[in-house]
């Protein structure tokens, strides 16, 4: 992939925390979170960036997102390099959203459904639908596969997967061209996780999305990720189709994760499992 075809390329990238030690400060100390990692996510493509807690691979997300800064390396999307969040213009920081781990805590608990998914039109209203609010909130919610009858109702009285919806659904509002999803599947029942996963293949190739999914977890990659990237302890160690990585992987902690890995298999599942409804 050339960085013409990319919609998103990230070169070198590199993030520590903490503060380096110096002569006046001996106590200081910094950890190299991510050491020159290098990635590409092509237009209406899915990348997979895979690794076991603590590999940089959330870190990466969220420089990604804006909400850290690298300590060097460049973040360009669509041919702009990115800076900080906050100096991002906002037709940048609408396009790029976010879906977080946890869907319930990621979801403002005193807020009804209704507010959730509407909220980002206040600070974008150049994408604010015309005309009632509510009639668009309800065509959001039916294309993440949840009913109307959701509306007025707060995080606490849905489920783990039906929050998770209401968050694909918040990020949709925006329109945004990428979707960076951070484990958003990981705490979910395997059912769910199916269905989700299924959502977000679906809405990829109905609004021409990217997507950079972040999981520790191979045995879900299969269903979602066109290639995938795999980081160990800050750096990336091996990239490729995710057929090929999967039949060939070349470096042993790739192997590690495979043989770690669920069989999840899409064609192995029954595609009749139910959606989850509201009670």
């Amino acid at each position: 992939m050339t960085p013409s075809t990319a919609l998103l390329d990230v070169d070198d990238l590199r993030v520590a925390y903490g503060r380096p030690k110096r002569p006046w400060r001996p106590g200081g100390t910094r950890v190299d979170a991510v050491a020159g990692v290098s990635l590409r996510v092509g237009r209406h493509e899915t990348l997979a960036l895979v690794g076991e807690s603590g590999s940089g691979k959330t870190t990466v997300a969220r420089c990604v997102v804006g909400l850290i800064r690298q300590r060097s390396g460049a973040i360009v999307f669509d041919g702009q390099r990115l800076g900080a969040g906050a100096r991002r213009p906002a037709a940048l920081r609408r396009a790029i959203q976010m879906v977080f781990q946890d869907p319930r805590s990621s979801l403002n608990p005193r807020m009804t459904v209704g507010r959730i998914v509407a909220e980002g039109w206040q600070a974008h209203p150049s994408v604010a639908p015309p005309g009632d609010r509510r009639s668009a909130v309800r065509a959001l919610l039916d294309q993440v596969g949840l009913d109307a009858t959701v509306l007025d109702r707060r995080p606490s009285q849905l489920s783990g997967g039906q929050c998770q919806r209401v968050s694909i659904a918040r990020a949709l509002a925006l329109k945004p061209r990428l979707l960076v999803c951070d484990e958003a599947v990981s705490a979910l029942d395997v059912s769910v996780q199916t269905q989700i996963l299924r959502l977000l293949s679906d809405l990829r190739d109905q609004r021409g999305l990217s997507v950079l999914f972040i999981t520790h977890d191979l045995g879900v990659v299969r269903q979602i990720a066109d290639r995938v990237a795999v980081m160990r302890r800050g750096e990336l160690v091996e990239s490729g189709e995710t057929e090929q990585l999967f039949a060939s992987p070349q470096h042993p902690y790739t192997q590690e994760l495979l043989d770690a890995a669920l069989d999840l298999d899409v064609t192995d599942l029954d595609v009749t499992d139910p959606v989850e409804t509201v009670d």
